[in-house]
């Protein structure tokens, strides 16, 4: 079973080990028919650190996470967590990383504290133990009002906080995160981003995946641009930006940009230098 740990700590860190990433990946590649979704990626993540992954649609961040922890096979390479191989032993990588589930992977016909209680027995914690950390966890992310709802009736914040409760429980050396933003209001995102603030400074490491780039520029430490399967450039924040925004660095490396096609419909029908075009809408 496993011990009693303050809520955010990352229960198997090992400070005298920070030389050796978090997570290391080595020529990862995966094949979907002819479609190439990961061409030998490889990729060092430190401990500690708050990592993004950016990329365009299709990029292969999702099937990057989903090989890196244990959902499915790559076609070749290899990813460790703190040097230990993840394919060698699924199920001790499993029990190192947090992955933060999707709203529509969990079960929603349980309340709250039922569903953190059954994530904390899946990881051979006992029942006491993970009663007792649902509701610090609950209580760290101001649901113990919902403690007793049913997660169906759980606003999009609510879900996505208890989703990431589900990924805490067993206080993981590394946090996975797939787009944990999306659809969320201000003040949730804000709560979020302060627990996953205080987990890093207790020593543990989040890698999360992310299409906003202004969050990963305010949150990260970390981060790779992803695109067509592989690394375009990797580091740390001012390493990969090389003085400019990450947007701009971004659309550097991966293009794409292109002048918007004229539609005559949308403007009317007429030339930009047609000053009938201008329409005053405060007349």
């Amino acid at each position: 079973m496993v011990d009693s740990v303050p809520v955010f700590g990352a229960n198997t860190y090992d400070a005298t080990n920070e030389d050796v990433p978090a997570v290391s990946i080595r020529g990862f590649v995966k094949t979907f028919g002819k479609k190439v979704a990961v061409d030998n990626l490889s990729l060092d993540i430190p401990a500690g650190s708050f990592y993004g992954l950016v990329g365009p649609n299709g990029a292969g961040k999702t099937t990057t996470i989903k090989m890196l922890t244990g959902l499915l096979m790559p076609d070749a390479g290899s990813a460790s967590i703190f040097g230990n191989d993840v394919w060698s032993d699924v199920n001790s990588a499993k029990r190192a990383i947090g992955l933060m589930p999707q709203a529509d992977e969990i079960f929603k016909t349980i309340t709250g504290l039922q569903l953190l209680t059954y994530a904390g027995m899946l990881r051979d914690m006992s029942r006491a133990e993970s009663v007792k950390r649902a509701n610090d966890l609950l209580s760290a992310f101001d649901l113990t009002e919902a403690a007793n709802t049913m997660v169906s009736d759980y606003s999009t914040g609510m879900t996505k906080k208890i989703c990431l409760a589900t990924a805490m429980i067993h206080s993981p050396r590394v946090l996975v995160l797939d787009e944990p933003f999306e659809a969320v209001d201000p003040v949730s995102s804000a709560n979020l981003k302060d627990i996953l603030a205080e987990y890093v400074s207790t020593g543990g490491t989040v890698i999360i995946s992310s299409h906003v780039m202004e969050l990963v520029e305010k949150m990260c430490s970390h981060v790779a641009i992803i695109n067509e399967g592989h690394v375009a450039a990797a580091g740390s924040l001012e390493e990969v930006a090389q003085g400019k925004n990450l947007e701009d660095r971004f659309m550097e490396l991966v293009g794409g940009r292109h002048a918007a096609a004229r539609i005559d419909w949308l403007n009317g029908g007429k030339s930009d230098n047609d000053p009938a075009s201008s329409t005053n809408f405060n007349a």
